[in-house]
């Protein structure tokens, strides 16, 4: 690093769009720092994914036992404040063991909040740090029903940290967080409503299988209304009341905003710079470059057409690895992006999806996974999936509904990400019984 500047790159946000590249560039020998406003790791690790799935956990394990009612006999009701107490107690180190990662790799972590002064400076408590390129991972926050009363409402952070379980959860909204949330504080014994904006759920997956998920949560007492229009939160000091349609009400014990995420451009100096963003995040080019030659933007808060998720994310962040450490010097070449929502079961996706295919020139395999052996010894009743393949009969996508629908999309990755033949598939020997030996058994 020259003296010119403090630092050779600067972040500005700690997340997985962050630390996953940071630490390697780093160990290179790279000057670097990152600027964070809140806890380290971000969202992620801290508030979303590990957290949730730290409270799905129970609901795996009650659905087990549910469907295995005639071998055994216990009814397992879940804890909500063990549950939340087992939560707190996985997640709460990870903030200081990314700190420790990044500290021992030679990261310097600023606290504080950052923006931009010019192309090289940014402003963190009053102090200028400048560097040489700037990366921006300030990620997604919860969008908010513009709506009176719109301070009743809470947030998905609010939820998975929430001590006491409200009787009735109002959730509005229809996508990742409100269908997952619905299925935990079900299974725990709230009653939930779902408040919708159109009549579509979780609109970027098959609308089968997401059919057999909400029927499912409807017979399990969750309630669904469709085109809301939610007008009004207000509160008679006991209850909250949810104000939708015509001049209907619904009392409830605790509203869950899930209406969606925003990406983090707002207050961080990108107008005075001159740093391109849309509604959809910054605008970035190949090589996750803004329209200022050094600045780079990285995680959830690019406008782009993979799906935002944290897989996503790392992979940019150890893309820029490779860049700023002069490993590449070609654009960022995204492989095929899983997506999955952690219902119960789940729904996973990959690749070509159903619908393109069936309105293309693709070969569409339907498979009813109820009828496999595998998934007959946990006696699954919502399981199938549906493979895509091209003329040349190479997997290109997928889609499943099962308790490890995650999994089977997983281990077909390779298949689909580097087209493999028959002849390449027939050479791999899966343990067996596995899940993956009964996934790779249909291709």
């Amino acid at each position: 690093m020259t003296n010119k500047f403090d630092y050779d790159v600067l972040y500005i946000g700690s997340g997985h769009a962050t630390f996953d590249g940071a630490i390697p560039l780093a160990q290179s020998g790279v000057k670097v720092g990152i600027i964070e406003s809140d806890m380290i790791g971000g969202t992620c690790p801290n508030y979303g994914c590990n957290a949730k799935i730290a409270l799905d956990a129970p609901v795996v394990l009650q659905r087990a036992a549910e469907r295995l009612t005639s071998i055994k006999s216990d009814h397992l009701e879940i804890n909500w404040q063990q549950n939340i107490n087992n939560k707190s107690r996985i997640i709460e180190p990870l903030p200081d063991m990314i700190g420790n990662l990044l500290a021992e790799s030679g990261v310097e972590i600023i606290h504080g909040y950052g923006k931009f002064v010019d192309s090289h400076t940014v402003k963190v408590n009053n102090v200028a740090k400048t560097a040489d390129k700037i990366v921006i991972s300030t990620g997604l926050h919860p969008h908010r029903v513009d709506v009176p009363g719109k301070e009743l409402a809470h947030d998905s952070r609010e939820f998975m940290n929430l001590n006491e379980l409200p009787d009735h959860i109002a959730i509005i909204g229809s996508g990742y967080i409100s269908m997952e949330f619905a299925t935990i504080a079900n299974a725990a014994g709230a009653e939930v409503t779902v408040f919708m904006h159109s009549n579509k759920i979780l609109k970027k997956f098959h609308a089968s299988y997401v059919d057999q998920v909400v029927n499912d949560l409807k017979k399990r007492g969750v309630s669904f209304i469709e085109n809301s229009k939610v007008s009004a939160f207000t509160t008679d000091g006991k209850a909250n009341v949810v104000h939708y349609g015509n001049d209907e009400q619904l009392k409830v014990d605790w509203i869950l905003d899930a209406s969606g995420r925003l990406p983090n451009v707002a207050h961080i100096g990108l107008d005075e710079v001159g740093i391109k963003y849309n509604p959809n995040g910054i605008e970035v080019n190949g090589f996750l470059q803004t329209n200022i030659e050094n600045i780079y933007a990285s995680g959830d808060v690019v406008d782009k057409n993979q799906p935002k998720l944290t897989p996503t994310a790392i992979f940019e962040s150890t893309y820029l690895f490779k860049l700023f450490s002069e490993k590449t010097d070609a654009e960022i070449q995204y492989p095929v992006i899983p997506s999955v929502v952690f219902t119960s079961p789940r729904i996973a996706q990959v690749g070509v999806s159903i619908e393109s295919a069936k309105a293309s020139n693709y070969e569409v395999q339907e498979n009813d996974l109820t009828n496999d052996w595998y998934r007959k010894v946990m006696n699954e009743k919502l399981a199938a999936n549906t493979l895509v393949f091209d003329d040349e009969h190479h997997l290109v996508g997928m889609s499943e509904i099962s308790d490890q629908a995650e999994n089977s999309v997983n281990s077909l990755l390779p298949a689909i990400e580097f087209k493999m033949t028959s002849a390449e598939i027939g050479r791999l020997i899966h343990l067996f019984p596995s899940i993956s030996s009964a996934s790779w058994g249909q291709i």
